[in-house]
Order: structure tokens, then sequence, then C-alpha cells
């Protein structure tokens, strides 16, 4: 079972994307935050003594990530985020973790003649991923959400392209989830109009 939580929180001057998920693969429970797109931190846990007890439900694991997303936002709200991510010179609980990740080559030039083109780079530790399946949901204002499935090429690369009026895609987000030999890493872009 693949669960997670994703919040946009707004301290101070800038907007932040909080996204937690079980990693199942590495039995780790792990909080990403995001400014435009880009990791600017994370948080993770290991619920591997949890998982080996007898009775643990992913009721419990879930319990338990929503706890992590809340702490991780509360700290966003106290302007303390600092202290809650993981210090690369304290690395325990992220060693386990291979950095699957989702990268939008094209974010400056996404729309052109009716049509909305995204091109996307699966990458795990900085090298392409190929055969990764991409799940992806655009999500516009007074629209039904708009689902796509595609499997990146030899160079861990895929193309979204949507028959879309540019007016229709403000304040709209895509949501792309890559999975990879049983690991997933999911990323939230927002789309706006380019400034003129």
């Amino acid at each position: 079972m693949i669960f997670g939580f994703n919040t946009d929180i707004k301290h101070e001057d800038t907007v932040y994307h909080v996204q937690s998920e079980a990693r199942e693969g590495e039995t780790l429970l792990q909080t990403q935050v995001f400014v435009r797109g880009r990791c600017i931190g994370k948080h993770a846990i290991s619920y591997a003594e949890q998982a080996s007890s007898q009775g643990f439900t992913d009721q419990q694991k879930e319990q338990m990530l929503r706890e992590q997303h809340r702490q991780v936002l509360d700290a966003i709200r106290d302007g303390r985020l600092e202290e809650i991510f993981d210090k690369r010179e304290n690395p325990e609980a992220l060693t386990a973790v291979k950095e699957l990740d989702i990268q939008w080559l094209n974010s400056d030039s996404v729309h052109a003649g009716d049509q909305l083109s995204m091109k996307l780079r699966a990458t795990e530790s900085g090298h392409a991923v190929p055969g990764a399946r991409l799940t992806i949901r655009l999500a516009r204002a007074n629209a039904a959400p708009f689902y796509a499935q595609m499997v990146t090429d030899g160079a861990g690369e895929a193309v979204l392209v949507l028959a879309v009026e540019e007016w229709s895609l403000s304040d709209s987000s895509v949501l792309v989830q890559v999975n990879s030999q049983g690991r997933t890493a999911t990323r939230k872009f927002q789309l706006r109009p380019v400034q003129s």
C-alpha cells in the first residue's frame, strides 16, 4: 500500500510544498520540503523496528507518517524548519535512501500552439532511470483532473503533450509520481503564466 500527504503552506513570503510518503522498500517515512519545485531539505525516520513487530498495521504506519508531516508543517509555521531537516553530517536515516526523483526539464517553455508539453526526466542518485513508470495528474480550476501514464525512454525521459488552451492553465498543478523497481517518489509542479 502506497500512501502519502501533500500540503502547500505559506510562511512569510515563501510557499513551501511539503510531501510525505512511506518508502516501503527502505522502511522509511520520508518528508521532503520543496520551494518552487526544488527540494530544500528532508526529514526521514526508519520504521523497520515497528514493521518487524507482530500486529503492526498500515493504519499505524499512516498515523506515524501523518504525525511526521504535521511536525514539519509546525516547524515551518514556527520559522524553525532548518532544525527539523536531516543534517548531512548525521545521515543515519538517509543512508538507505536512494534518491529517486523526477525533474521538469522545460519548465520555462511549456505552452505553445495550444499545447502543453512537459519534458520530464526520472533520476536516481543523479543518474537517468530508463523504464520508470510515470503517473501524472493535471489539476485545473473548474475542470476535472486529467490523468496519464507513461514510461521513460533510454535516457530516463518522457514527454507529456496535451491539447489545452493556455488561459485554462492558470492556478493549475501537475502531480507526477515516478515508480521504479518498487520505489516511488512524487513531485508537485505549479503551472504559472510566463511573466512578460
